[in-house]
């Protein structure tokens, strides 16, 4: 193997004078996360467009600062740590084993650039606008924010007369979207593995997840006891793959059930839902005045689009745009959607699961009373998983036991903790009511479907009935 030493790994390597110097005259900014982060002169010209000072309108947790105030950090810092990170990896790999992988400045840098742009094709309200709002306006809907991505940074290129190596480009397209549906043939099938750093599609190992999981638990106030440095530091290349040794498969094991931890507390807390429901239909409102969806298609006018739209429906006069307003004010004084009650699809039935709807809901309500209608009603099919759906991660991960051996192999469910889950993916369906008046109805259709479909009442918690009353008494 190639220059690894078999002493205290946990030390990082030295840098030689020429990174030293290197540091010194370069432009730095302080991370709250990650502390100073050094930005090479390429970059800067990236950071210093328009296109790219947009992230910093673009909140990285969308609406969620609403229930929890603190996650008001944007795509912007997040975009520099990715950078960071994604430098500091490749570094490693090439101290130590440089001369073996061939790693040169020219690859450091076109991964450090990926991470850079991965995200600068992100709409509005972070995964919201792709997820939520396109589908309902556009029938059949594939678009996604890593192509965007990838168009913005051509556009940029040629909008500020970029001058950049094509091949480097041509790799940094790639990079950003080696982990999506659109993922292209690769230009070089040399150094894979460097595809993996900032959008790993092999294992969902990469240092995207790194610095988002880290940067949204302290913004969150939750702990996080997932450490990324450990991984940096012992991980290494194998038949063009990188791979983990055996003894850190609980390390990614937190690495993964941290993200699953934040999917569920964090990311789709019931009131963060609630809010994005609102928010999409006033979107949804507002989108034959504004126009918002013909922009997905020009990048000269999408990156126009950021967080700042709420303000743009918030101030039109038009009277088109009413019924948008009054969501946004109904959010601003926290009448938001009732959350009626949710339950867990069963394991036996994840695999055949279909998505609840509105009218499965209004189908399954009973005679009697008021009438719902579907425009009464929001459900929202909630996917958590450990990054690889039903799957087990770490068995698409590759190990090795020590520095001596070059031998990688997978670890299986019978040869790691019986602590660990048995199942890796929940769905969670989740009702709500768009007016106070309806939560009962609407609860009691939700349990009839339930009742009808699973032969039980699957609900994990319901309204309580004192919140139910209040809101009959507030309509009296």
């Amino acid at each position: 193997m190639g220059a690894y030493c078999n002493g205290d790994v946990s030390m990082p390597p030295s840098n030689d004078v020429t990174s030293t110097r290197h540091f010194r005259l370069s432009k730095h900014v302080h991370d709250n996360v990650h502390g100073n982060i050094y930005l090479d002169p390429l970059s800067l010209k990236f950071i210093d467009t328009e296109q790219f000072q947009r992230l910093r309108e673009l909140k990285q947790l969308g609406l969620t600062h609403m229930v929890y105030p603190g996650a008001v950090h944007s795509r912007f810092e997040h975009s520099l740590g990715v950078y960071w990170i994604a430098g500091q990896s490749v570094e490693k790999l090439k101290s130590y084993q440089g001369m073996e992988l061939g790693i040169d400045r020219f690859d450091i840098q076109t991964v450090k650039l990926a991470g850079l742009m991965h995200d600068v094709g992100h709409g509005p309200f972070s995964h919201l606008f792709e997820r939520e709002f396109l589908p309902q306006v556009i029938s059949g809907s594939h678009w996604s924010h890593e192509q965007m991505s990838v168009n913005m940074v051509d556009y940029i290129v040629d909008e500020h007369h970029i001058d950049v190596d094509p091949v480097m480009i041509k790799r940094v397209k790639e990079m950003i979207l080696a982990s999506s549906e659109f993922a292209s043939p690769r230009s070089s099938r040399e150094k894979s593995f460097l595809y993996d750093v900032v959008a790993n599609g092999r294992n969902g190992i990469d240092v995207d997840k790194f610095d988002y999981i880290l940067r949204d638990c302290r913004a969150c106030g939750l702990g996080c006891n997932f450490e990324f440095q450990r991984l940096l530091e012992t991980m290494r290349v194998l038949d063009d793959e990188i791979c983990y040794r055996a003894k850190d498969y609980l390390t990614i094991h937190k690495l993964f059930a941290t993200r699953a931890d934040l999917y569920r507390t964090v990311y789709t807390h019931p009131k963060v839902k609630a809010i994005e429901l609102m928010v999409v239909d006033a979107l949804l409102q507002a989108n034959n005045y504004l126009d918002i969806s013909s922009h997905i298609q020009n990048p000269s006018e999408y990156w126009k689009l950021d967080d700042t739209i709420i303000k743009t429906i918030e101030t039109a006069p038009s009277q088109e745009l009413k019924e948008a307003r009054e969501l946004i004010l109904r959010i601003r004084r926290r009448n938001l959607y009732q959350f009626c009650n949710e339950y867990a699809v069963p394991k036996d039935k994840v695999d055949n699961f279909k998505k609840v709807t509105a009218q499965d809901i209004v189908c399954s309500q009973n005679s009697g009373g008021v009438t719902l209608k579907e425009e009464d009603v929001a459900v929202c099919n909630v996917k958590i998983d450990l990054t690889r759906g039903k799957d087990n991660p770490l068995e698409s991960i590759h190990f090795f036991k020590d520095y001596d051996s070059d031998e990688k192999f997978t670890i299986p469910d019978d040869r790691i903790s019986h602590l660990l889950p048995t199942s890796y993916q929940d769905m969670i369906v989740r009702v709500y009511s768009k007016k106070p008046e309806l939560v009962d109805a609407i609860s009691a259709a939700f349990e009839n479907f339930q009742l009808k479909t699973y032969g039980i009442k699957a609900q994990v918690h319901s309204t309580p009935e004192k919140k139910k009353k209040r809101h009959h008494d507030s309509c009296i």
